[in-house]
């Protein structure tokens, strides 16, 4: 899996958020003292951030030592030490929070998306995450979902055609919005979200490359998959989670877009400790 290309760019912005004319705790600390810290994982997690917690101390002090015991998409058993931290004193306690910050979130996306896939690893269907993600933090959210064994849908509006019911109601029909984009953008993917069977024949025969079941119930999702007969990637949506993904899967949809994986997190529970 490829980092996301500015990790440089977002941990800037959080130690400027963090930080901004500097860490006046910090200053309590002589400038000389140096410290050896490790972070610990207090719950069962898939850990993701590495290169974030450790672009957070490069930017602060390059010469703050990092060790890790892990790597991106690595099971982490709670209580285990993550990695261990040497360095400059002042330098540690400035980035804790923010090093933190990242790899909690990222770790959390990444262990809520694999709760998901391990309940429908025995189907054919992928877990595919949604555009509802944190503020500049799509591309790190989407890398955490590989790292916990999902599938990226589109980054964002510029990658993928995704005609949804405002887009139809203002193009027309479903088949007027499918030929204006097959017209404009011949060389991207289109998806077309449905509401019903009526929706879904139509999709179908406009040409659309995917077609989104939104909130389908399981026996009109069946009958979709049925006429489908694998002509075309269909997408279920709508009421998914952890109790109703399995059902929904066997249905046969190819994928379930789960928006859960990135908006309804909980951080994992990472403590930072100074040993001296």
């Amino acid at each position: 899996m490829k980092l996301p290309e500015n990790i440089t760019a977002q941990v800037k912005r959080a130690l400027t958020e963090d930080i901004g004319t500097g860490d006046v705790t910090a200053d309590l600390i002589p400038q000389e003292n140096t410290s050896t810290a490790k972070v610990v994982c207090r719950d069962d997690a898939i850990l993701v951030g590495v290169a974030w917690f450790n672009e957070v101390f490069h930017q602060i002090d390059e010469t703050v030592d990092i060790n890790w015991n892990f790597k991106d998409g690595d099971h982490v058993k709670a209580n285990e030490i993550l990695c261990t931290l040497s360095g400059n004193s002042r330098s540690i306690l400035s980035g804790e929070r923010a090093a933190l910050n990242f790899t909690q979130t990222l770790s959390a996306t990444a262990t809520q998306t694999n709760r998901y896939v391990k309940l429908i690893a025995h189907t054919k269907t992928k877990v595919l995450d949604t555009r509802k993600t944190i503020p500049n933090m799509r591309d790190a959210q989407k890398y955490a979902v590989l790292c916990g064994g999902g599938k990226n849908h589109r980054i964002g509006l510029y990658d993928m055609i995704l005609i949804k019911e405002n887009h139809i109601m203002a193009a027309g029909s479903i088949t007027a919005a499918v030929a204006q984009a097959k017209q404009l953008h011949p060389k991207i993917r289109v998806e077309v979200e449905t509401e019903n069977l009526e929706e879904f024949r139509e999709a179908s025969k406009a040409g659309a490359d995917v077609i989104m079941l939104d909130d389908f119930d399981l026996k009109t999702m069946r009958i979709a998959v049925d006429e489908n007969a694998g002509k075309i990637d269909l997408e279920a949506s709508g009421g998914v989670n952890l109790d109703t993904i399995l059902a929904i899967a066997e249905t046969g949809v190819d994928f379930i877009s789960v928006g859960q994986i990135t908006k309804d997190i909980n951080a994992v529970d990472l403590s930072m400790r100074f040993d001296k």
